[in-house]
């Protein structure tokens, strides 16, 4: 890692692979974490008693954590040294594992997931900075490269283990993390030694900033669909001249987050160490890859929700089909993200993430027609297995684009910055796709059901259409026989509540399909030489991004 054009490094000085077991463990832990959300959906609902929309909630509790707090994870990590804090961090994520799987309540669960938020931005800057302090050159891009997929095997894991054991209960997939989380305590003593940094100091002000910023976004995306996305509803805490506060929240926390660049900006033209250093956003390429890599996160935020979503709420089946259905996608990002490494000696980054946008946007665009009642026919597989496709290759190739354009000693604040980029878009992500999926399911039943003949006054007045929600076909009958709803009527509401539910889901595909099209723009800004290449002249100056391997 280094701003200097990389010589070739020789293989037979490689370092011992057992050391980024143990990273890749770590991000396993939290990754799984993730995954296992979704999967146990319908046995969180059953248990809490609440909406599927909370269980959304509890991936952004988790991502707010770590997106609000990892660039401070960041400095305290090379304060206190990456082995040592990488320790307390499995350490504190054990606990919320534990409080996870006691939570009597959905609001503890909650508070479970945000603990192991404030864990996991202990752990993402570590990681990296544990890789850097592992491996050099070419087995450096090779161990991010692992890194990343571990990310998609803890994917596939999840879905496997998690759908078997929440058809029994979803807290034994959680207890699963307790003994990964003790497995990886005894572990990590086979890490180097890392050298605490004394000197580092810790920019207040910054954290400040940066933590108040990214909760104002990401408190202000997760609420649009109950407070409102532009006119305040009633649930709203408040409003302002009728506006919701969502926006607003997202409004004040863009500003928040822009002044926290500029803040650190100035600390570092004072010779003063900011909380994020500025140089790993310095030039048009590293913002370009972080927007596509937020965008790309968002996406797989949106379909890891939406399909568990409708497999489980909608479709009423088990936790054990929603990770069939997820297989296909889970195990093709999981697979792509190792073996992309291979194409980064033949096509430039800039290459391979425009084919990769494009695979995203006609997979999701595929789903937004051919999607069905049952996701096991292939014409879905097929939609979804495009994805996964561009999905893996995008997170390594994005990821590695960071890594390597920065010196060993950023590695830190790299991997803050990756953290705060993924997880808040896995928050965003999340939440802008139930408001979406809500406020198209509740456009489409007031639309079908205001003056249909098929439905009494009298039921209307009795069923409270501003709450509209996913609910599946039983629990809507069930509903529906403590109303005055006669047979005709109950038929003719489950026949609608299906076909609105299914378009909703179709429509929510197609948005996606569309977010993919514009990512290929940023990619413009990516760089265009292949791995080993010398820097073109015009890529010397003010371009800190480098070659995607070394």
């Amino acid at each position: 890692m280094s701003n200097a054009t990389a010589l070739p490094h020789d293989d037979a000085t490689r370092d011992s692979w057992v050391p980024m077991i143990v990273i890749a463990m770590g991000q396993m832990l939290m990754s799984f974490n993730v995954a296992a959300i979704p999967v146990s959906m319908g046995g969180m609902v059953e248990r809490f008693q609440t909406a599927p929309t909370t269980v959304g909630t509890a991936v952004v509790m988790y991502s707010l954590g770590v997106s609000g707090f990892v660039m401070l994870g960041a400095k305290l990590g090379q304060r206190f040294g990456s082995k040592l804090f990488f320790q307390v961090a499995v350490g504190l994520f054990l606990a919320a594992m534990i409080t996870m799987v006691l939570a009597p309540t959905a609001g503890i669960m909650l508070m479970a997931q945000g603990l192991a938020g404030l864990a996991g931005a202990a752990l993402v800057p570590t990681l990296v900075a544990l890789i850097a302090n592992h491996y050099r050159g070419k087995q450096q891009a090779e161990a991010v490269g692992w890194l990343g997929s571990a990310r998609a095997i803890a994917g596939v894991l999840a879905f496997i283990s998690v759908g078997y054991l929440a058809s029994i209960d979803y807290r034994l997939g959680f207890g699963l993390l307790i003994l990964h989380a003790a497995a990886i305590l005894v572990l990590s003593f086979k890490l180097k030694p890392s050298t605490p940094k004394p000197e580092v100091k810790i920019d207040a002000l910054g954290v400040v900033l940066a933590a108040i910023g990214i909760i104002c976004v990401t408190f202000g995306f997760n609420n649009l669909r109950g407070w409102g996305v532009f006119l305040a509803r009633d649930a709203a805490p408040f409003n302002v001249a009728g506006v919701s506060p969502a926006p607003l929240l997202i409004v004040v926390g863009i500003v928040i987050v822009t002044a926290f660049f500029v803040w650190s900006k100035r600390q570092a033209e004072k010779g003063k160490m900011p909380l994020l250093a500025v140089e790993v956003v310095r030039s048009g390429r590293e913002w370009a890859t972080v927007i596509a890599l937020f965008i790309v996160v968002a996406i797989e935020a949106a379909i890891n929700f939406s399909v568990p979503l409708y497999i489980q709420i909608v479709q009423g089946r088990s936790s054990m089909a929603t990770s069939l259905a997820m297989m296909p996608f889970m195990l093709t990002v999981f697979f792509t993200a190792i073996l992309i490494v291979r194409l980064y000696t033949k096509y430039s980054p800039r290459q391979i993430a425009r084919v990769a946008f494009v695979l995203v946007a006609a997979g999701a665009l595929w789903l937004s027609f051919v999607a069905r009642n049952d996701w096991a026919v292939l014409p879905v597989i097929i939609g979804l297995v495009t994805v996964g496709l561009g999905q893996g290759a995008l997170v390594t190739l994005l990821f590695n684009v960071l890594v390597t354009a920065s010196p060993k000693e950023l590695a830190g604040d790299v991997g803050s910055l990756r953290g705060v980029t993924q997880n808040l878009a896995a928050a965003v992500g999340t939440a802008v796709m139930g408001a979406l999926l809500v406020g198209i399911l509740s456009a489409t039943v007031l639309g079908k059901v205001d003056g249909n003949p098929k439905f009494s006054e009298e039921l209307r007045a009795q069923v409270n259409l501003d709450n509209v929600n996913f609910v599946s076909d039983d629990r809507l009958t069930d509903r529906l026989a403590s109303t005055s709803a006669t047979a005709a009527e109950v038929d003719a509401a489950v026949k609608l509540n299906s076909e609105a539910r299914l378009r909703t889901l179709k429509i929510g595909f197609l948005v996606l399909s569309c977010l993919a099209v514009l990512a290929i723009f940023p990619c413009s800004w990516l760089p265009n030489y292949r791995a080993g290449e010398e820097l073109p002249s015009d890529d010397a100056s003010g371009a800190n991004a480098k070659p995607a391997t070394r």
